[in-house]
């Protein structure tokens, strides 16, 4: 029967993190094996550095070791609780590793301020202990599990890259070489594909979001990956006013064939709570009246009388798609101002009958979250939530809100980057594409 932690995903995960990316693998489960510390040292015992997690009615605790139970060797431990997702620490010892076992002095060595006692189903803290912990002063705390866990990491890095000349192999090959297929199958799709019924000859995605959301970097990406390589055709800015002034429409260029793909990514002044693009520009935008290269003006749209306004745009000049970009780790920080601003501009695109997308950014600078996870990322408990605040936040719907990982400061490309980012863009041009089948049949003509 195969045993379980009672550690829910999140405090697993902080833990893991918190301890330098370690690996968790269970040992020791004191409701399985038995309350005794004997239990204990049988199955715990040289397995190198170990966490042992205890939980409490209120919180969960515990001590990280570097050393393994019975070894000699006097070390620093950690003690350290877990609370309300919060994690708080205190270093004891020096002790060899089996002194935190022991209920009793032992003649020779120093008595130790933590003491686990499993018969018993408790743990003697030091007051002075308990008072760093942001524990009550009580020195006995019940337990009603105990855990131990073998911890894999950093050392277990060092020891494979000793026999490998490139990191790359550590990871899980046949994930690799998964994502790398699926990638494929993407890019063939996107380079075949056609805009709905061919009515037009690209279809047209426009980019909005806060400054720094993301869209300008979302372009380099897709454009890098049907390059081959890492590029930043637009400027990327951290400054609080942005970079785009311009409304740019960005086509790409295939390196395969020479030719361009079968999309445009349109990228405009951010949004803000004061300046930035201004309302009264988005009809224009979305109608196709705003050519390339127009220079916005945060307080005043353009006009008809403007050099380059179209009086008469096509179906072609049109927005077909808009994606709403947003930082994945800034959602929680949107102002009341900057949300009002967002759902008038989601009542516009129903007026206009315009389809939208949520496009998340910076998913893998979120707490919680290593490489290894953007493999299936939407399985991830902190995306998940992440997806419900944008839901009940700006009202999107959560089929509607997908996530990526730009290319911000990476060199190489990497498949499963490479695959978030397609799949998102596949999912526009099939918003496109409905925006399309949509139009009246005049308009078509």
């Amino acid at each position: 029967m195969e045993v379980k932690t009672c550690l829910t995903w999140l405090e697993e995960k902080s833990l893991q993190n918190y301890f330098g990316g370690k690996q968790f693998s269970l040992l020791y489960k004191a409701s399985v094996h038995g309350f005794s510390n004997s239990a204990l040292l049988q199955r715990c015992s040289t397995q190198g550095p170990t966490l042992t997690v205890m939980y409490n009615k209120c919180f969960v605790f515990g001590t990280y070791m570097e050393q393994s139970y019975q070894e000699e060797k006097r070390d620093f431990s950690t003690v350290f609780v877990l609370q309300n997702a919060k994690i708080s620490e205190c270093k004891i010892g020096p002790y060899e590793p089996i002194a935190l076992l022991r209920a009793d002095p032992v003649f020779g060595m120093p008595y130790p301020n933590f003491s686990v006692q499993l018969s018993d189903k408790k743990v003697i803290l030091q007051k002075d202990i308990n008072k760093k912990l942001g524990l009550r002063e009580n020195s006995t705390i019940s337990i009603e599990e105990c855990e131990v866990f073998r911890c894999e990491g950093l050392e277990l890095w060092v020891w494979a890259l000793s026999l490998s000349s490139s990191a790359q192999n550590l990871l899980d090959q046949r994930k690799i070489e998964g994502a790398t297929v699926l990638r494929d199958s993407l890019l063939s799709a996107l380079r075949t594909y056609k805009p709905f019924e061919d009515l037009v000859p690209q279809s047209r995605i426009l980019l909005l979001g806060p400054f720094g959301a993301g869209k300008s970097s979302f372009f380099n990406s897709v454009k890098s990956v049907f390059q081959g390589h890492v590029t930043q055709k637009a400027l990327v800015g951290s400054e609080a006013a942005g970079i785009s002034k311009k409304y740019r429409t960005y086509w790409i260029k295939d390196k395969n064939c020479g030719k361009f793909l079968p999309f445009v990514l349109c990228d405009s002044l951010g949004l803000s709570e004061k300046d930035g693009l201004c309302m009264d520009d988005i009809p224009n935008i979305l109608k196709g009246h705003t050519a390339d290269r127009y220079q916005f003006e945060s307080m005043k749209p353009i006009t008809s009388s403007h050099p380059s306004y179209i009086h008469f745009p096509n179906l072609k000049d049109r927005i077909h798609c808009v994606a709403f970009v947003f930082d994945a780790n800034s959602i929680e920080g949107l102002s009341q101002e900057m949300v009002a601003k967002i759902k008038t501009i989601q009542r516009e695109l129903i007026k206009h009958g315009t389809m939208h997308v949520v496009l998340l950014t910076h998913v893998d600078s979120m707490d919680l979250i290593i490489k290894g996870d953007l493999m299936d990322i939407y399985s991830c408990v902190p995306v998940k939530l992440k997806l419900q605040e944008v839901h009940k936040k700006l009202g999107f719907a959560l089929s509607d809100i997908l996530v990526v990982s730009n290319y911000v400061s990476e060199w190489e490309l990497d498949p499963v980057k490479d695959v978030l980012i397609l799949s998102a863009l596949q999912q526009m041009l099939w918003t496109a594409d409905d925006y399309l089948e949509d139009q009246p049949l005049k308009e078509t003509c």
